[in-house]
């Protein structure tokens, strides 16, 4: 097993795993890290960079240069447990599994499973406090946007305005405005000047395909995506707010894939991994194309589908030849047929998935870590599958967590949002604000609230008081329905010979 894609489960803990970790840590010449003596993670090329950081912040250069690195690092995803076996202290606190009401008892195999996503959810869920914070980095970044152009507009769109957004979880901003060349420079010496940017976080992706201002916010560490005049993204948000009315059980599976990507650097494009909106089109389209019409319904077994996507993604799908469809009900399509709708000299990704609001848009394009994507996938399937053994379940207790194998919670995100909650508490005027239509968005926009308090006044267990935010924008009902077809490893023909997930059932 590579520690960079897991970690140690407890039945595989003894003499013959610490002779394979030191062996591991030999080839890639980590002998000598000691846990409490991390090496740096990048040497420097430029020493001037280590001079630099002697003269800001005093004291011996280097051991300055690598703590900048490491913290900002860390800043840019608290949730990171890669390469998690020389870092064992990430979440010493509740044993990264911080979700798990301690006086619940847990049935077995996948009925717990089931269980264990179900607190995942409503655990992860943003609250009050996350909410008003991240409003208010809106809020500064909108007012420097409109000081430099009083007549442009700014919306929100992406997790944020679906609510389907982790406590660390960027914010999704586009700006609406006339100029002859995108000003992502100028954008950027505003935010810097007003001092809304951390000056080592921001960067301009003006090579991108969608040029983007990327920047941790200095009051908050929230980060925040900016683009300019990509109407897309607002329309995006409509149509995944359809979804999650179609298929009720879309929101627990995304917020635990999207944990599972997160933890392991997996969950951005600009790194080759994936972006929100390609990882719930294929939560969408599994679903949709699922063999058992029960699946969508919301009496399903979370835990049996969430096995199943790990298999299907996994193991089964054929990245090299078939393309995902979402429009019409779904479907499994040639590659060469989805090529036909693209532009002269593009070509499907190895992940390709059709753009269900833009013709010939291939939206995995840029996901060119796929193949690592899919390593996780099968990882993750494998583990899960051995958990529902009766003989691990007699080795490791009755009660140990199932969903705690392949995703954890870090103390630093734990201490990230205590500290929020004691930054921004939540008063009356702040709660009448929320709950009326916000500046950023739409006139027509509206927040709906649902609460449901912990169990305890804890830092974990639950302890919070979540906050279930959706954007109630009133969507045309959709007249796709799902194919009744099915689907097996072999290659689909054309769009009318829709491959189907072969998923074993678990229940």
């Amino acid at each position: 097993m590579d520690p960079s894609v897991g970690w140690f489960q407890p039945e595989q803990l003894g003499p013959a795993q610490e002779l394979w970790s030191r062996i591991w840590n030999n080839q890639l010449g980590l002998e000598n890290v000691m846990d409490s003596n991390a090496a740096a993670e990048y040497i420097p090329i430029d020493f001037s960079d280590q001079n630099n950081a002697a003269n800001v912040r005093g004291g011996d250069a280097s051991n300055n240069f690598n703590a900048r690195v490491l913290n900002k690092r860390k800043r840019e995803n608290r949730a990171s447990t890669h390469g998690v076996r020389p870092n064992v202290n990430l979440f010493g606190t509740y044993g990264g599994t911080p979700w798990r009401v301690a006086s619940k008892m847990y049935k077995q195999g996948v009925f717990g499973l089931h269980q264990e996503i179900e607190d995942f959810y409503h655990y992860m869920s943003p609250s009050l406090e996350e909410h008003q914070m991240r409003l208010e980095v809106i809020n500064r970044i909108q007012q420097v946007i409109t000081t430099i152009w009083p007549h442009a507009t700014v919306d929100i769109f992406g997790s944020f305005r679906t609510g389907l957004y982790l406590p660390t979880s960027d914010i999704d901003m586009v700006v609406f405005g006339k100029w002859e060349a995108l000003p992502l420079r100028t954008l950027e010496k505003a935010l810097l000047d007003n001092n809304i940017a951390d000056p080592l976080t921001i960067k301009v992706l003006d090579k991108a395909s969608v040029p983007i201002v990327k920047l941790t916010d200095s009051k908050t560490d929230v980060r925040v995506d900016i683009s300019f005049n990509m109407e897309n993204g607002v329309r995006c948000v409509k149509l995944i707010q359809d979804f999650v009315k179609r298929f009720p059980h879309l929101p627990m599976l995304v917020f635990v894939l999207k944990q599972f990507l997160l933890q392991r650097d997996l969950n951005e494009v600009f790194t080759g991994g994936l972006s929100s909106y390609s990882l719930i089109l294929l939560v969408v389209s599994f679903l949709q194309l699922h063999p058992r019409n029960t699946a969508v319904l919301s009496t399903s077994n979370l835990g049996v589908l969430l096995i199943e996507f790990f298999e299907l993604y996994g193991r089964h799908f054929n990245y090299f030849r078939t393309g995902i469809r979402i429009k019409r009900g779904g479907a499994y399509v040639m590659k060469d047929e989805i090529q036909k709708a693209m532009a002269e000299g593009c070509r499907p990704s190895f992940l390709c998935i059709e753009d269900p609001l833009t013709p010939g848009n291939d939206i995995g394009r840029s996901s060119y870590g796929a193949l690592q994507v899919k390593k996780a996938f099968d990882y993750a399937y494998i583990v899960l599958s051995q958990a529902l053994s009766p003989d691990i379940r007699f080795i490791n207790g009755e009660n140990q967590s199932i969903l705690g194998r392949i995703i954890r919670v870090t103390d630093d995100v734990l201490k990230y949002r205590s500290w929020i909650r004691k930054t921004f508490p939540i008063t009356q005027n702040s709660l009448l604000l929320m709950v009326q239509p916000h500046q950023p968005y739409t006139t027509d926009s509206k927040i709906s609230t649902s609460f449901s308090n912990g169990e305890n006044g804890s830092e974990g267990n639950n302890s919070h008081t979540c906050f279930s935010v959706w954007f109630a924008n009133d969507l045309a009902s959709s007249s796709s329905s799902l194919s009744p077809s099915a689907m097996s490893n072999s290659n689909p023909s054309s769009e009318s010979e829709i491959g189907r997930a072969s998923c074993r059932e678990r229940v």
